[in-house]
C-alpha cells in the first residue's frame, strides 16, 4: 500500500497565495544564523574551557593546546559573520 499524497499536498501549497503569518526576511535570517552560531559556540566552549583549565592545572605544557581548543568554536561565529556579509 503506497501513500500518494504528493500531488494533493502540492495543490494545497500552490493554492495558498496569501501569507497568513509573519515572514522572515534576509536580514532576520542572517541575524538568526549568527545568534544560533554564537549560542552553539558558547555551549561548546563551556565544556572545552573547563577541561582545558583542568589540564593546564595538572601540566603547564597543555596551555597552547588548551588555548587552541578553546578558540576553535569561536570560528563558528566568525564564519557565520562572513556569511552575513556575503548574503547582505
Amino acid at each position: 500500500m503506497a501513500l500518494e499524497l504528493g500531488p494533493e499536498l502540492a495543490d494545497v501549497a500552490l493554492q495558498a497565495e496569501e501569507v497568513s503569518g509573519p515572514t522572515l526576511e534576509n536580514e532576520g535570517a542572517a541575524a538568526l544564523a549568527v545568534g544560533l552560531a554564537a549560542l552553539a559556540a558558547g555551549y561548546a566552549e563551556r565544556g572545552i574551557g573547563a577541561a582545558a583549565v583542568g589540564a593546564i592545572a595538572e601540566d603547564d605544557d597543555m596551555f597552547v593546546p588548551g588555548l587552541i581548543m578553546t578558540v576553535l568554536p569561536e570560528t563558528l561565529v566568525i564564519l557565520a559573520l562572513v556569511v552575513v556579509f556575503i548574503v547582505g
